[in-house]
């Protein structure tokens, strides 16, 4: 066996019920935060640095991948389908926020600081290794699911 499916393992031994209603709020949460960023999508882009020298099409990748990526991340978590690859898909946007965070004030209000970036990369991890758990739609297909 190797390591990666160890740890594969163990998440899908050790996960508490309770932290699939934790997996589904933070689907929402990304689901929300996805659709606030399509509204605001001139103030997302304020949000680059000025010393990051994308070009406006480079800007626009960018852009619908925070997008595209906080929406449709935010729907598989929140149904527990392919749960790691939309932990996976996240981490580029959250390592981004995290690490940009700091340069900016609450441009964004409310949930914008970087505690709250912290805590949704934590979950990230968190459910990357943990996988989906008994309350998804993996589980259900898989039938895993207790009657």
């Amino acid at each position: 066996m190797t390591t990666l499916q160890r740890i594969e393992y163990w998440g899908e031994t050790h996960h508490p019920k309770w932290m699939d209603l934790v997996r589904i709020s933070l689907g929402l949460f990304l689901i929300y935060k996805g659709v606030q960023f399509a509204q605001n999508y001139t103030s997302l882009m304020s949000l680059m640095p000025g010393w990051m020298s994308f070009g406006s099409f480079s800007e626009l990748l960018v852009g619908h991948y925070v997008v595209g990526a906080h929406i449709l991340g935010g729907i598989l978590l929140t149904f527990g389908w392919l749960t790691r690859a939309a932990c996976i898909m996240q981490l580029p946007v959250l390592l981004g926020a995290v690490f940009f965070a700091p340069f900016f004030g609450n441009v964004m209000e409310p949930f914008s600081n970087l505690l709250l970036a912290i805590v949704v990369l934590l979950l990230l991890i968190y459910f990357l290794i943990a996988g989906n758990g008994a309350w998804s739609m993996d589980a259900i297909h898989a039938g895993e699911v207790e009657k």
